[in-house]
């Protein structure tokens, strides 16, 4: 029976510098399939200080170890440049109930070999990170999305850029 005189927290909070485990398993770059669906909104600042939000899906991300995510973005996208400029960026997400928030820090990363993608690839490292949930209401998911046509293209697709993430993370991160 619990105390009704007893304030309920409103937000739980806890703050982070590593990825906890469940999303280091999330970002690791295997069974992509299964994780189709899943959607992190990256926010960048453009150079006109207007907050700009690339969505991301996770063939798009690879955590190599657990404080670093790399990020492959189209070479003409607002978020690349942003980055390249500012060497900032932050990514939100929801996962197992819980909304992330992390701050990073960005540097490029060069190319993989035999890399054709035409992809940017950067390195970022957590500079801070929080989680943010609340006792009274549970989130269930944040944007998603489903693979329609094509679906088999663009997984081949991330599997190519994931991989090209972990060569361009092991050797130049």
């Amino acid at each position: 029976m619990s105390d009704s005189s007893q304030p309920q927290r409103a937000l739980d909070q806890t703050a982070f510098d590593e990825w906890p485990d469940s999303i280091r398993a999330l970002f690791d770059g295997s069974s992509l399939a299964s994780k189709t669906g899943f959607t992190a909104s990256l926010l960048t600042v453009d150079v006109n200080q207007h907050i700009r939000t690339s969505l991301l899906g996770i063939g798009e991300l690879y955590a190599p170890d657990s404080r670093t995510l790399c990020i492959a973005l189209w070479p003409q996208a607002r978020a690349a440049r942003a980055i390249a400029r500012s060497g900032r960026a932050a990514l939100s997400f929801v996962f197992d109930d819980v909304f992330y928030q992390v701050q990073l820090l960005a540097a490029p990363l060069p190319s993989a070999d035999g890399d054709d993608s035409g992809l940017v690839y950067m390195n970022c490292s957590i500079e801070s990170a929080e989680t943010q949930s609340v006792q009274y209401a549970r989130l269930t998911s944040g944007i998603t999305f489903e693979l329609d046509v094509g679906r088999e293209k663009v997984l081949d697709r991330w599997e190519r850029q994931v991989e090209h993430l972990k060569r361009a993370a092991s050797s130049g991160g």
